[in-house]
């Protein structure tokens, strides 16, 4: 061999001797930062599923407020021609005077709502009813929400010298429902129903 071609050898040899592990250790740097963003998608997509999940069952208890509206509307129509709305009646979560609303949110402002059932989705249903009026009674004796209005108060025709309204009124009724659900979900839900008296 030359001794051109030896000393070029020598050069590659010592060379080689200097960079051992370098590259090593950077691998290790990258495979460690590739380990550190895989966890991190899998949380994120762990998170996504979770909030997608929450939002679902969400949509559920409002789709099964309906029920509680169904079942509230079902109760005032059958007893509008009766005296029973003109009285509280708390076995039926019916109240004929609307005080100012509670927090709904509250579990003993419930203590008295009527318990419509669990759906097949697991939510647990129930309802109150206020009569929009100051006080019990006739709709006519006391001051309720109603279209038109009935008596001399003002606010009707007969306070710029009209015809008096007489056709009969549609006194209207609060109906607020409870939906509790899976994974601590709960919807609450309010409802305005107008029935002809």
């Amino acid at each position: 061999m030359t001794t051109h071609a030896l000393r070029n050898r020598s050069r590659r040899g010592a060379g080689r001797r200097t960079q051992r592990g370098v590259v090593l250790f950077i691998a290790l740097i990258v495979l460690v930062a590739m380990s550190l963003a895989g966890i991190a998608i899998m949380r994120s997509v762990d998170t996504g599923n979770l909030i997608a999940g929450n939002v679902a069952f969400k949509q559920g208890t409002l789709a099964s407020a309906d029920r509680g509206i169904d079942e509230a509307f079902t109760y005032l129509k059958n007893n509008v021609q009766s005296a029973q709305l003109e009285t509280d009646q708390p076995s039926e979560a019916y109240f004929a005077a609307a005080s100012d609303p509670p927090d709904w949110s509250e579990d003993s402002v419930w203590s008295d709502a009527k318990v419509v059932g669990t759906d097949a989705a697991g939510n647990t249903i129930s309802y109150v009813v206020h009569r929009m009026c100051d006080g019990q009674g006739k709709y006519s004796g006391v001051n309720c929400a109603q279209t038109p209005r009935t008596g001399g108060k003002a606010g009707n025709s007969m306070s710029v010298l009209g015809n008096q309204f007489t056709s009969t009124p549609v006194v209207y009724y609060r109906v607020t429902v409870r939906v509790q659900g899976p994974r601590d979900t709960l919807s609450i839900v309010q409802s305005n129903i107008g029935i002809q008296h």
